[in-house]
């Protein structure tokens, strides 16, 4: 009871702030915390329109929050699709920051539906901190180093043929290297079954969540923290996730690692 009061009597020191109440999810305690003003104006930015509505499955607060992502830092974030994480990471780090969107050659040519629209999506003046990397899906670089790597439902695209079968390992050491010390790596991905390794990337679109430890630790990184916010019991893991009965309710784990310094 004292640790839960010392955690509430500072988030209620902190102006602005909202607090969020944890409650276990799949085996996962999670601590009482507060939601930064600057997420909360980010996420509540009227210019975001019908991302909106996927707010409460994706759980963007606690996405954001468990990011650590801060106003002026570089975010790179790989893939990023709609660019639902692009709008709110933008309008955090604001002016004095920057956001990176890396869509690799490979993932363009052969599932790159999203990226037209994401090109609009950096031309609007509302995003003018927002710009593309395109390069090869094995040769991760950036103009300068970032605070934080955001994945989100992606990591498991990176070893699959159509991406040209890219080393884990070697791959998580150029994110290694995209940091700056002390900088995170933020994992969000599909769970597959236990021991499963990355069997199942290309065919349930899932990863073993303990094989991307390994790799990514095997980088140099140390492992800092997990949240059980998108966690479901209910999905079996064996199952595609584009399957209806799960499609948008997948058991997805979100991993942070730091690079020390």
């Amino acid at each position: 009871m004292r640790s839960i009061s010392v955690v509430l009597l500072a988030a209620l020191a902190v102006p602005g702030a909202t607090l969020l109440a944890q409650t276990p999810q799949a085996n996962h305690m999670h601590a009482l915390q507060y939601v930064p003003p600057y997420v909360r104006a980010a996420v509540a930015d009227p210019a975001r329109g019908q991302d909106t509505s996927n707010d409460a499955r994706r759980k963007i607060t606690d996405v954001m929050v468990f990011s650590e992502v801060k106003p002026g830092e570089k975010v790179l974030e790989l893939i990023p699709g709609s660019g639902y994480f692009t709008r709110v990471f933008s309008n955090i780090v604001g002016a004095k920051g920057h956001v990176y969107a890396l869509w690799p050659d490979e993932y363009v040519k052969v599932d790159g539906d999203e990226f037209p629209p994401f090109q609009k999506l950096v031309a609007d003046p509302h995003y003018s901190n927002v710009s593309i990397l395109k390069q090869p899906a094995a040769q991760l670089s950036v103009p300068e180093p970032v605070d934080i790597v955001f994945t989100s439902q992606n990591y498991h695209d990176y070893p699959d043929k159509f991406m040209g079968k890219v080393d884990m390992v070697a791959f998580d050491k150029q994110v290694y290297n995209a940091l700056k010390p002390g900088g995170l790596f933020i994992v969000i991905d599909h769970v597959a079954p236990a021991g499963s390794g990355m069997a199942d990337t290309d065919t349930l679109h899932r990863i073993d969540p303990a094989i991307v430890k390994k790799q990514v630790e095997s980088a140099g990184f140390v492992f800092a923290g997990e949240s059980g916010a998108l966690r479901n019991p209910n999905d079996p893991h064996t199952i595609k996730v584009f399957d209806k009965s799960i499609q948008g309710h997948t058991d997805q784990f979100m991993y942070r690692f730091r690079k020390p310094g």
